[in-house]
């Protein structure tokens, strides 16, 4: 391992790997720091039993809720961070998402960039992630400068059957953006363990496959795995980040580079910089303005299962999105959301989450449902906060918007039962939601108001950077990963140019 790195980078997910891989194919030398492990690439990868039952690779955490009852999140500390686990949906925001809109409980408020600011950037991770799609059909699609790099997945024959009757009542579908690996020369071989599983093949182009690795390869970049930050360490005026406190195989001792970058997800980030406290940051590093575990957001989100007397013998069924309702269905003014279709549940997966139920019940309906999850989003409320109480992360949250919520899951129930699904169950997936986590340390260009400037710099450490979904000020309707890869390719950009006095050569 090199002795000395120009950054130091917290967290391997989707914006440390790419903040990491950016900077090494530019020259600079980085210090990528994992609390995690590589996920090893074996059987109980696909194992309904080993994933669900056993959470073998959910973290061990206990957290409270917002009555301070304790609770295991649904969090992942390993190399790749959350991707490794997520179903590679890979989505643009909407231009309109960057603006203020006015949703029926409050607002959305508008970003301190613009859609043009970063659509650059999105073709780019686009084409890092290799992500299949095609806009056609889809009513709330935002401009591109540059195609989808690769075709979009077609849809087996039930799934377009379902699509096809869903368009005769109004409703058009489109193709779900995936970042796999599939083609000629591809490893996908379009089973139905995406969504919740890691890949044995490693064909889900996630921030391992896709960044970290990568990363790597220019030999410009060292990984320490099972490697948990306690603190950043101030200097004595507290405008710069002097070093990192880690903790390792039993050891503590401090890693210092010239500039810092946290990327540990918006909950845990907001953890590390509160716990990192001191005489010149009293309330936290980078919380001069009393943002910093506020306004916190993890989409309304509800999954729904379409029951039909016909089997499903669909095996790659995460293939469609519905946006027709993205902003709002004609009789009602205000955004209801995005839908996009699940992988294949499996009987096991069913009791896993609903223990009462018979494995034989649960195996019979997974073979005769189609699956769907609806988002909608939740507005950026202060006072949804995570916060440290006797050093345990709270998410001390209140769910709001939920009206527009509830209006786009009739309006799919409905869908699905024109389409010759007569039973729909939904299950609300709210309850100590962590997916799609974001909102924070939001950025802005108000040091008054943000934790963060439009380039993710802290406003009060010249040399430390925040690159995660915690930036992001409002949540939309979709999938941060996309926008997260993006703000991260433009935040690395940005130090290349003023903290390296240097241009970046894209690779991409």
């Amino acid at each position: 391992m090199q002795r000395n790195h120009d950054v130091i980078v917290i967290g391997s997910g989707v914006g440390g790997g790419a903040v990491a891989r950016r900077l090494a194919e530019n020259g600079v030398s980085v210090l990528l720091l994992e609390r995690g492990d590589w996920v090893p690439r074996e059987a109980d990868n696909w194992s309904v039993g080993s994933v669900f039952h056993e959470k073998k690779y959910t973290a061990h955490d206990s957290w409270l809720d917002g009555r301070g009852e304790e609770f295991r999140p649904n969090i992942y500390y390993n190399v790749g961070g959350c991707t490794k686990f997520y179903g590679g949906s890979m989505i643009r925001f909407r231009e309109e998402d960057f603006g203020m809109l006015e949703h029926e409980e409050g607002t959305s408020p508008a970003w301190p960039i613009s859609y043009a600011d970063i659509e650059p950037y999105y073709c780019e991770a686009e084409s890092i992630f290799d992500v299949h799609g095609d806009d056609g059909g889809d009513p709330s699609a935002p401009w591109r400068s540059k195609p989808y790099p690769a075709p979009k997945l077609m849809s087996e024959p039930l799934v377009e059957r379902m699509a096809d009757t869903m368009r005769q009542h109004g409703a058009n579908t489109s193709a779900l953006p995936l970042a796999v690996d599939f083609g000629p020369k591809g490893h996908c071989i379009r089973c139905k363990t995406c969504d919740g599983f890691p890949c044995k093949l490693g064909a889900k182009n996630d921030a391992e496959t896709s960044l970290v690795r990568p990363a790597l390869e220019t030999g410009r970049v060292d990984i320490i795995t099972n490697c948990y930050v306690q603190r950043l360490l101030l200097s004595a005026d507290g405008k710069r980040i002097e070093g990192v406190e880690v903790k390792r195989n039993g050891q503590v001792e401090v890693l210092r580079a010239g500039v810092v970058v946290l990327s540990c997800g918006a909950i845990n980030s907001v953890a590390l910089l509160l716990r990192s406290a001191c005489d010149t940051a009293p309330e936290g590093v980078a919380n001069g303005s009393g943002v910093v575990g506020r306004h916190y957001m993890a989409h309304n989100q509800t999954a729904l299962m379409g029951l039909s007397f016909e089997k499903n013998d669909t095996v790659f069924q995460k293939t469609l999105a519905l946006n027709q309702y993205y902003f709002g269905d004609g009789e009602y003014r205000f955004p209801l959301g995005h839908a996009q279709m699940l992988g294949k549940l499996q009987g096991g997966m069913l009791s896993a989450n609903v223990p009462f139920l018979p494995k034989i019940v649960g195996s019979t309906m997974a073979q005769h449902s189609m699956d769907w999850i609806a988002f909608s989003e939740d507005l950026p409320d202060p006072e949804n906060r995570v916060v440290l109480r006797d050093g345990k992360i709270q998410l001390a949250i209140k769910r709001n918007n939920l009206k527009p919520h509830h209006r786009l899951v009739e309006k799919l129930t409905s869908l699905l039962k024109k389409a010759g699904y007569p039973i729909v169950l939904v299950k609300p997936l709210i309850r100590h939601s962590t997916s799609h986590q974001c909102g924070t340390v939001k950025f802005g260009t108000d040091p008054a108001t943000s934790a963060i400037d439009p380039y993710c710099r802290s406003h009060q450490h010249e040399n430390l950077f925040v690159v995660d979904a915690s930036f992001m000020p409002s949540s939309a309707a979709v999938n941060p990963a996309l926008t997260i890869v993006a703000q991260a390719l433009r935040a690395a950009d940005h130090m290349l140019k003023q903290d390296f006095r240097t241009t970046s050569q894209h690779v991409a």
